[in-house]
């Protein structure tokens, strides 16, 4: 499930809103230096997002700080938001809290979210997952997506709150029916695991792809699953192949993993070792295990890369350390046989060992016939 982060508010409209929408910088200037708060509001915002002017997180964090000793609740909570980040002050999580709860005090949602956010994640003050919940329920009553979400996320969860599927699925739905991605990706999921609610396969591809078609990376990942395996649309490895993608672009290692693998078997996609071995390393240098396994196959027998029993190894035992039996067994191959390392008929049986504590087949056959020639002797 995931949750969504603290956010930044925008400002309530008014007379400076024109010269907002405008970029007219000098008007709103002028506003913002006669003391106006929602222009100062609106400045600090432009120069936050870079609109009309340099982008400036310092001036940004000057325009809302006057605004927000104003007593404008907008600036207020994004004056705690650039103290919880450090963007344009010091990183200071206490100091964003003391912000935030000024934003409460008048009840504006964005800053009970973040408030929220805060006992969420025990920064600026003890880590409280009740207040923490207490805060998303203020949010998220205003009609606030993104505390709908993070609520749903702590009913479904049992954080702060006695755990309830079926209530995390009426805030998850509430919100995700305002557009919130991580939302409609958390429905999805809620809807393929039949947890507070029906399982529903193609609800669950529905509504992961609203969140996917909005770039959210698990939904693409879990969109692509949904065709590969055909649960809730039709099978469609070409599908899978372009959802796939679309999340490996972004960096999901499962993505570039997946993606390689069918690269590799030509599944869905043209076959193509070269490009296969290429997915396998960008999965494999953020540790995906079944990456490194699979790439150091591809050096052990040359596919899509130069043959090279040194580095086939090296990712083996990347592998091998995060628990893969199948790397453990070829490392111990290896070490048996002199392959890329140095012989050791020691540490060949070390790793076997290893691979068949986890009932590796092979494993077992190879210390079982060690075992014999020991007796034999």
């Amino acid at each position: 499930m995931a949750l969504t982060l603290p956010s930044v508010a925008a400002g309530k409209s008014d007379d400076a809103l024109s010269a907002y929408e405008r970029k007219d910088v000098a008007a709103l200037t002028a506003m913002a230096e006669r003391g106006e708060p929602v222009a100062q509001f609106r400045l600090g915002a432009m120069y936050a997002n870079g609109e009309g002017v340099a982008k400036d997180a310092e001036a940004a964090a000057v325009w809302y700080r006057k605004a927000a000793e104003q007593g404008n609740p907008a600036a207020q909570n994004n004056l705690g938001f650039m103290y919880g980040t450090g963007e344009g002050v010091p990183k200071d999580a206490k100091l964003a809290v003391a912000w935030y709860l000024r934003g409460v005090e008048q009840g504006y949602a964005d800053a009970q979210h973040n408030l929220g956010m805060m006992y969420s994640e025990g920064q600026g003050v003890a880590k409280d997952a009740e207040a923490a919940t207490a805060w998303f329920l203020k949010a998220a009553e205003q009609g606030y997506a993104p505390a709908q979400n993070n609520l749903g996320h702590m009913y479904s969860n049992g954080k702060g709150v006695t755990k309830n599927t079926e209530l995390a699925v009426v805030w998850y739905l509430k919100a995700a029916e305002q557009g919130h991605a991580n939302a409609q990706f958390n429905l999805g999921l809620m809807f393929a695991k039949g947890k507070g609610i029906a399982k529903d396969a193609a609800l669950a591809a529905d509504w992961y792809r609203k969140a996917a078609e909005q770039g959210l990376v698990n939904a693409q990942y879990n969109l692509g699953v949904s065709y590969a395996n055909g649960e809730g649309v039709a099978k469609d490895a070409e599908l899978a192949a372009a959802w796939y993608r679309k999340a490996a672009d972004q960096g999901f290692a499962n993505a570039q993993y997946t993606l390689g693998a069918m690269y590799a078997d030509g599944e869905g996609i043209a076959k193509d070792a070269a490009l296969a071995a290429d997915w396998y390393r960008k999965a494999a240098e953020q540790g995906n295990p079944a990456a490194q396994y699979n790439l150091g196959v591809m050096y052990a027998n040359g596919e899509g890369v130069t043959k090279d029993a040194g580095l086939s190894v090296a990712w083996f035992i990347k592998a091998a350390e995060q628990g893969d039996a199948d790397a453990q067994f070829n490392i111990g191959y290896a070490y048996a046989t002199g392959e890329g390392v140095a012989l050791d008929s020691g540490v060949a049986v070390d790793w076997f060992r290893k691979s068949a504590e986890q009932g590796h087949k092979d494993a077992k056959k190879v210390l079982s016939e060690i075992d014999q020639l020991d007796k034999n002797r």
